[in-house]
C-alpha cells in the first residue's frame, strides 16, 4: 500500500491537508498545551478556544489582506449551501430594514401610524424587491434555486445564464453587455469559481465595480473553491463566503466574511413580526449574522477543532508566503499552466471543458477522447493515473469526465507530476 507521502490527491473536496499540520492536530487532540484534554474536549466558552478564534480571523485578514476594523468574519455551520440561505435571509432582512428606515423619514418621524407605514413598505417590497443571481454553473444554479424556493420566484432575477451562450451547457461566462441587473438588487450573488464546472472568473467583473464616491451594487460571492488560493479585492464585496474544505481547512465549518456595515449599530436585522406582515421568510436563528457576530461566532456549540485546523493552515501559508495571498497565487498559476499546458498540446487525446476565457486554475475539467471511446479512454487514464499515486481525478457524478483540483494543497511537484503522466498516456 503506499505511503501518504506517496499520494498526490486531486480531490474537489474534501481535500488533502498538509502533513505536518495534521500532525500537530492529532497531538492536540490528545493533549491540548499541556492541559491534559483534547482540543475537542474544551468547552467552546473556554479562553482557550476564543484565543483559537480570533487568531484564525486575524491570520485570515491578514493573509488576504483586508480590515478587520471594517469586515466581521464569521465561524458559520452548514457548509456553503447553508450559506446559500443565510446570504438570502440576511440581505434581504437589511434591504428591508433600509427601506422601513425610508418609509419612516418619508412620512415623517412619529407622523404616521403603524398601518400607513406597513402599506407604504408592502409597496416597496411588491414593487421594488429583488436579489440578482449570476449563474455560471452547478453551484450559482444551486444558490439561485434555493433563493427561489425560500423567498419566492417573483423576488429573484436571473441576470444571465451561461448555458445560454454554450450550446446548453456550462463552460463560459456571458459577456457583461448581457447582463440584465436589476435596479437597487438587495443584492448580486455569484460564484467566483465553479467547483463543479471548472469555470473561474479571471477578474472582479468591471460592471459590479463600486463607483468613484463609493457607491454600486451589494455584491455577493461564493469562494468555496478559490479562496485562498489569489489576490481578491474584498473591499468591492459586501459579503464572501466559503467552505473550509478546499482550501482552509476540514469539512465541519464555513466562513463568511462581512461588511461591517450590514451589522448594528450600522443596520439591524427586522423583527420577524415584521417580516411575517410582509410575507417574507423569517432566518433560523443559527444563520442570523449579526447573532453570530454579537457572539464571536458562538452563539451555539461551534466545533473549535475545525477552527484550528484552519487556523494552522493558515499559520503555515503565512509562514510560507510572507507576502500573504501572492505568494501562493504565483505557485498556483503556474501549477495550472503546467496542468494545461500538457493538456493542449495533445489535442488528439483531451478536450478541455471550459472556454479558454473562463478556465479554472483550481478545478481542471477535460475529457479523454483519445481512440473515439471516452468512456474507456476515461477509464483507462484513471487506472493508470491511480497506479501512479495520482488520485482524485474522476469527475463530478452529475458531468463525468476527468477533474484535476490544483488546490493551495498540491505541491508544485505533484502539478509536474500529473502534466508529465498527461504527455506520457497521450503518447503511449
Amino acid at each position: 500500500m503506499p505511503s501518504r507521502a506517496d499520494i498526490t490527491y486531486f480531490g474537489a473536496g474534501p481535500a488533502a491537508l498538509p502533513t505536518d499540520v495534521l500532525e500537530t492536530a492529532a497531538q492536540a487532540l490528545l493533549d491540548y498545551q499541556g492541559t491534559g484534554l483534547g482540543i475537542a474536549e474544551h468547552s467552546h466558552r473556554s479562553g482557550l478556544a476564543a484565543n483559537i478564534i480570533d487568531e484564525a480571523k486575524a491570520d485570515l485578514a491578514t493573509y488576504l489582506d483586508f480590515s478587520p476594523e471594517q469586515y466581521e468574519t464569521l465561524f458559520m455551520q452548514g457548509g456553503g449551501t447553508g450559506e446559500f440561505a443565510a446570504v438570502m435571509y440576511n440581505l434581504v432582512g437589511a434591504w428591508v430594514s433600509r427601506q422601513h428606515a425610508a418609509v419612516q423619514k418619508e412620512l415623517g418621524e412619529g407622523a404616521a401610524d403603524e398601518a400607513q407605514v406597513l402599506a407604504a413598505l408592502r409597496q416597496r417590497v411588491e414593487s421594488g424587491l429583488k436579489v440578482d443571481y449570476i449563474v455560471t454553473g452547478s453551484w450559482s444554479l444551486k444558490a439561485y434555486q434555493e433563493a427561489q424556493r425560500l423567498l419566492g420566484p417573483e423576488y429573484v432575477n436571473l441576470v444571465c445564464d451561461a448555458r445560454t451562450v454554450n450550446d446548453g451547457k456550462f463552460g463560459k461566462i456571458p459577456d457583461e453587455s448581457t447582463w440584465k441587473l436589476s435596479k437597487d438588487a438587495a443584492y448580486v450573488y455569484f460564484c467566483d469559481n465553479e467547483t463543479v464546472d471548472g469555470v473561474e472568473f479571471p477578474n472582479f467583473p468591471k460592471i459590479l465595480e463600486p463607483k468613484e464616491d463609493g457607491t454600486g451594487p451589494i455584491v455577493v460571492a461564493d469562494m468555496s473553491s478559490n479562496i485562498l488560493s489569489r489576490r481578491i479585492p474584498v473591499n468591492n464585496y459586501s459579503l464572501l463566503f466559503f467552505g473550509a474544505q478546499k482550501n482552509l481547512g476540514c469539512t465541519g465549518i464555513a466562513v463568511a466574511i462581512l461588511k461591517k456595515t450590514f451589522l448594528p449599530p450600522t443596520i439591524s436585522q427586522p423583527c420577524p413580526a415584521l417580516l411575517r406582515k410582509l410575507a417574507l421568510p423569517i432566518p433560523p436563528i443559527v444563520l442570523q449574522y449579526e447573532i453570530i457576530a454579537k457572539n464571536n461566532s458562538l452563539y451555539n456549540t461551534l466545533s473549535i477543532f475545525d477552527v484550528y485546523i484552519a487556523g494552522q493552515v493558515l499559520k503555515k501559508l503565512l509562514a510560507t508566503f510572507p507576502n500573504g495571498v501572492d505568494g501562493q497565487q504565483a505557485v498556483a498559476e503556474k501549477k495550472a499552466e503546467l496542468i494545461y499546458a500538457a493538456l493542449e498540446a495533445h489535442p488528439e487525446t483531451y478536450k478541455i471543458v471550459p472556454d479558454k476565457s473562463a478556465r479554472s486554475k483550481m478545478n481542471i475539467c477535460f475529457r479523454v477522447i483519445k481512440g473515439g471511446n471516452v468512456d474507456e479512454a476515461e477509464k483507462a487514464f484513471l487506472k493508470e493515473s491511480t497506479a501512479l499515486n495520482l488520485t482524485g481525478l474522476k469527475g463530478h457524478r452529475s458531468v463525468g469526465g476527468i477533474r484535476a483540483s490544483n488546490y493551495n494543497s498540491i505541491p508544485l511537484e505533484g502539478a509536474e507530476k500529473l502534466a508529465k503522466f498527461i504527455d506520457e498516456f497521450a503518447k503511449a
